[in-house]
């Protein structure tokens, strides 16, 4: 029993460690660059780490540079790096493994699953890559699919930073400047909800809009046959 409490307690506070990072600073200082790195690297580049914190730990960690407890523009660089670095880790692994799994079509896997995938991203990849950045376990997943889809590789990279540089500037600088607002301090959870659900508001719009122009497609009058 004292082994499962101390697990669930582990895991506890690997998913909410964004709320123990004050803990943390004042106990290691500067190694909490190391620790923010591990986290959002395997938050983006490993798919069976979806779980971990990433928007309220950007979010925090701009709180904790706006405190005066880390450095605003070393925490960019290092959450910029963890954020191209893991997504580049999980492209890779998706394009060198994911063919691979299509070989044979099985009752979950089949091929034309994979050139369904494919056509997407050379449609729709880059605007697909930077919008995931925006949404909990999408941005996990993203990149391991463009990989398995083949998608250009040097495509990928421009979007992968693009879409970092968009994330990371964008939730780091939110804390730094509004992380110590009285009113956002003294209500910090209700902060962070509030930055998950902006965060799925580019995908909700996008597929609202994708609604829409599927029903004028639908309801388009058909186009005139051509005279023999």
């Amino acid at each position: 029993m004292a082994d499962a409490s101390f697990l669930e307690q582990a895991v506890s506070f690997v998913i909410h460690i964004d709320r123990h990072l004050f803990e943390l600073v004042a106990e290691y200082g500067a190694l909490l660059y190391i620790f923010l790195f591990i986290v959002v690297f395997c938050e983006t580049g490993l798919v069976v780490t979806p779980f971990l914190p990433g928007d309220s730990l950007l979010f925090a960690t701009g709180a904790l540079a706006g405190a005066g407890y880390l450095s605003y523009p070393v925490s960019l660089l290092v959450l910029l790096a963890a954020a191209v670095g893991g997504d580049a880790v999980n492209y890779e692994i998706g394009r060198h493994i994911g063919p691979g799994i299509f070989k044979r079509d099985t009752r979950l896997l089949k091929k034309k699953h994979l050139l369904q995938a494919q056509a997407f991203y050379e449609k729709y990849g880059g605007k697909a890559i930077i919008m995931a950045r925006f949404v909990p376990v999408v941005r996990t997943f993203a990149p391991f699919v463009a990989g398995i889809a083949t998608m250009c590789p040097r495509r990928f990279f421009a979007f992968n930073i693009t879409g970092a540089v968009l994330w990371v500037a964008g939730l780091v600088s939110a804390g730094y400047f509004l992380g110590n607002i009285p009113l956002v301090k003294n209500n910090f959870s209700i902060a962070i909800y509030a930055i998950v659900a902006l965060s799925l508001m580019p995908m909700v719009i996008e597929f609202l809009l994708a609604l829409r122009r599927a029903r004028r497609e639908k309801n388009a009058p058909g186009k005139p046959e051509k005279p023999a």
